[in-house]
């Protein structure tokens, strides 16, 4: 007898479950049996959304906005993301070349499909977020992992690069300030990478700079700035972290016109349009002074200090110094093999779990995302939070 699980598709058997809202489910789960749970797994501001841009979507109700809206945007939208380009990363684009969409993950996965073909392969250095690999697949390509660690501050060497690259790569997947890393490439250290690709002229470039605006005194490089990469760039980005968007859904692309073209054209058989009032307000945020969310950004730095000191306070976990986004990726290695509190830790996973169950605390492992020796940390929570979290992680571990 065929049993339901055979009756689904190939495609959706072979999909992994996202690690970090599997967490985020585990974590209500326990919460729903009276545990108190400090959630520190999911990567969303704990901010509300700015007052300019919620009245900028009050008034987009008053006005009435509430049709299907064009497939790659409203023209104003995409013309002000031209605005943004141009006067935060230096990169100029015709609205012709924009794709607004239902978040950047469906950017991400708009590109994946209209690029990769069966037996294509993606590059992905890790660690990466989640969702890459899995689209990557989606898109029946293989992804190749091209390692870091804490030692390398989570990036990659032009070495590496032209180690991995293969006859069948067709994408590389760049992401800066990295989640779930915190690192962020530098301009030079981009150019290296730049003239690896150089010489394979046959491999796109995807850059996802979803944290750009939320860096801590390393501006962020778009890799699309460089001359040579421009025509192979597609530039993904976002307001759900710097504006605290994360409900409303909002991600676009600047790309080749060819390219946004396609997407335009897979998205038409997806989703269609955008949210009406969700894209209204964005024109807003986007078209405002960066100047507006520094308030955030500050907090999130100090919050990044008080962990980096909490941590050290930790015996047998150390981390690097991220350089953005909102998140630390300790190594916790030196705890695989041992026993404590009759809970066996032989990976990232164990601890990660141990860590829920015992401390009451919800991370995230790092084998979601391609660095088995590590787990994630978002500190987008508050300063009590925070620091009742590590105090109970400390206990346990001790």
């Amino acid at each position: 007898m065929i049993t339901l699980q055979e009756q689904l598709s190939e495609r959706i058997n072979n999909l992994p479950t996202s690690q970090t809202l599997a967490m985020a489910a585990k974590a209500r789960e326990l919460r729903a049996e009276g545990k108190d749970i400090i959630s520190l797994s999911l990567g969303e501001p704990d901010f509300n959304t700015p007052d300019f841009i919620k009245d900028a979507a009050k008034h987009a109700i008053d006005e009435n906005y509430n049709s299907y809206t064009p497939v790659n945007g409203y023209l104003e939208l995409r013309e002000a993301i031209c605005r943004k380009f141009k006067r935060d990363n230096g990169l100029t684009y015709d609205q012709s070349q924009i794709v607004v969409s239902t978040g950047a993950k469906q950017s991400i996965a708009n590109v994946a499909m209209v690029l990769l073909n069966k037996g294509d392969e993606v590059l992905l250095p890790a660690p990466y977020w989640v969702s890459y690999s899995a689209i990557a697949t989606l898109a029946e390509a293989t992804y190749i992992e091209i390692p870091s660690s804490i030692e390398t501050d989570f990036k990659i060497t032009p070495e590496q690069l032209e180690a991995t690259i293969t006859p069948r790569t067709k994408m590389i997947f760049f992401n800066s300030p990295n989640n779930p890393s915190g690192s962020s490439y530098t301009e030079q250290e981009y150019r290296a990478l730049a003239r690896v690709l150089e010489k394979h002229p046959n491999i796109y470039i995807l850059s996802d700079e979803i944290y750009e605006h939320i860096n801590y005194g390393q501006p962020t490089f778009s890799f699309a700035k460089i001359d040579s990469m421009y025509d192979r760039t597609i530039t993904v980005n976002g307001v759900a972290k710097a504006f605290a968007m994360t409900g409303w859904r909002i991600g676009y692309i600047g790309a080749p016109a060819w390219i946004a073209k396609a997407c335009t054209k897979m998205q038409g058989q997806v989703t269609s349009g955008a949210n009406c009032i969700a894209q209204r307000a964005t024109i807003t945020a986007v078209d405002a002074p960066v100047a507006n969310i520094q308030y955030m950004v500050d907090e999130f730095k100090e919050r990044r200090d008080l962990v980096l000191n909490l941590i050290d306070a930790i015996d047998g976990i150390t981390a690097n110094t991220p350089s953005g986004a909102f998140y630390v990726f300790p190594d916790v290695s030196s705890f695989f093999g041992k026993t404590i509190a009759g809970y066996t830790i032989n990976n990232a996973t164990d601890f990660s779990l141990f860590l829920l169950e015992k401390a009451h605390v919800a991370t995230v492992t790092g084998d979601a995302f391609g660095a088995p020796n590590n787990i994630r940390i978002s500190y987008a929570a508050s300063t009590e939070e925070l620091k009742e979290a590590f105090k109970r992680i400390k206990e346990v571990l001790n």
